[in-house]
């Protein structure tokens, strides 16, 4: 008997493109949820009013500009879309998960992949999520994000206070995503540079996971509240204290404050392997997370679902990977 223990990882926002969907419609199953879903998510202005995102391009998706594709309204409720189509392509074929986690947007996918949520239900809550941080900025325009990389983490939290920036999202040792006001955003790279670091100004407008997004916390809770909660079939772990998540009044509480608190990245990819987790596989679109977890922890048998060509590829590996 296989002693594998699975993480499935869920993507955020950042590697989301066109033909995001194209690998999972080759199932039959998990094609007819991707049409369902599609019609559920707000369309990139590009696409043919007369049909859907799923229908208005030869491979499945609308032919976005990067900047719809790259937008909240558009791109939160389309990753949770095509992560969801993934997970039914291949979950007759995959091991029970011992564990699911997602990033940021993705710990909501990561719950309706654990099965708390219909995957209608968590693309529409995708919507309500974007559609709230969105009036966040709206109340408090000019926002920013970007990265620090070069400096422990205590450092860079420290210097980013100083410029009026919330860390984010931990992602290593000594890197890290930083929200703010864009009016500080020169500053405080001139800084991080000055102390020998490096950062990276972000395409994004919304300073996700700071306390920009207070707001957004209370309506969230309320809009997962009134969704109707399955039983979980797997712990997800929570992005703001890497804790297990596994009923609805804890994922209520941890899906909503994640909006205006920082995510623990790094904490979560260390629990992941302290639980056991032998095996991990990313749902996509896009393989950060896997490359992330790979550098952080050799020893678990890492890949992305973007790393194959088909579906029967990721079914053998999962079974070469359950067998080692």
């Amino acid at each position: 008997m296989s002693r594998a223990r699975l993480l499935l990882l869920c993507p955020g926002q950042g590697d989301q493109h066109a033909g995001m969907f194209n690998l999972a419609r080759t199932n039959p199953a998990a094609n007819a949820l991707a049409d369902r879903l599609t019609a559920l998510a707000p369309m990139p202005s590009t696409a043919n009013r007369a049909g859907s995102v799923a229908d208005s391009a030869p491979d499945g998706l609308a032919r976005p500009s990067d900047g719809d594709l790259f937008a909240n309204r558009v791109a939160q409720p389309l990753i949770v879309a095509a992560t969801l189509c993934m997970w039914e392509a291949i979950r007759d074929f995959a091991p029970q998960p011992a564990l699911v986690a997602g990033y940021s947007i993705g710990e909501l996918s990561a719950h309706s992949v654990a099965g708390a949520f219909m995957p209608e239900q968590a693309v529409v809550l995708a919507a309500q999520r974007a559609q709230l941080m969105d009036d966040c900025q709206r109340a408090a325009p000019g926002q920013a994000l970007l990265t620090i990389t070069g400096l422990p983490l205590a450092s860079a939290s420290s210097l980013a206070a100083h410029h009026g920036y919330h860390v984010s999202i931990e992602t290593g040792e000594d890197t890290c995503i930083a929200g703010g006001p864009a009016a500080q955003a020169d500053q405080l790279q001139q800084a991080i540079a000055a102390a020998g670091a490096r950062s990276k100004r972000l395409p994004v407008e919304v300073a996700s996971h700071t306390p920009y997004m207070a707001g957004a916390v209370a309506p969230f809770a309320a809009a997962l509240s009134a969704a109707a909660s399955l039983p979980m079939q797997a712990p997800v772990m929570a992005g703001i204290d890497a804790a297990p998540v596994s009923d609805q009044a804890r994922a209520v509480e941890t899906l909503s404050r994640q909006l205006a608190e920082k995510i623990r990245w790094l904490a979560c990819m260390d629990a992941a392997a302290e639980a056991g987790i032998t095996v991990a596989l990313e749902l996509g679109p896009g393989a950060a997370l896997s490359r992330m977890l790979q550098n952080r922890h050799p020893h678990i048998n890492t890949r992305s679902v973007a790393d194959f060509r088909t579906l029967d590829g990721i079914r053998k590996w999962l079974e070469r990977a359950s067998e080692g």
